[in-house]
């Protein structure tokens, strides 16, 4: 899958994950690697931006398998953004199906 059309999408993978459940960042990644090939070194650097952003907040777990576990819930801002994402999203995605269907380039 073409690069940046992964990095467009992560961020709103994140804090979709996010609005459901609070999550650790290796968590995160290996969620979203399941369903999109991304590398666990790309969540990171966004984990950190989104939560200088304040969209996130974070907590200390500890964990029964090893040094405790940095959390990352979302803030009430973060779950504004991520509506505002979505809604950009639907639009967005609506428009470029829409385009390809009138070239036929979909079977």
């Amino acid at each position: 899958m073409n690069v940046q059309f992964k990095k467009g999408a992560l961020e709103l993978c994140v804090l979709a994950l996010l609005d459901k459940q609070d999550h650790y960042g290796y968590e995160l990644a290996n969620k979203i690697s399941k369903r999109v090939a991304i590398s666990e070194g790309s969540v990171y650097p966004l984990l950190r931006r989104l939560a200088k952003e304040e969209y996130f907040t974070t907590y200390l777990q500890e964990s029964s398998e090893g040094p405790s576990r940095k959390y990352y819930r979302l803030t009430d801002k973060g779950r504004d953004y991520l509506h505002q994402l979505i809604h950009e999203w639907v639009q967005f995605t609506q428009g470029v199906n829409k385009l390809l269907q009138e070239g036929d380039h979909i079977e």
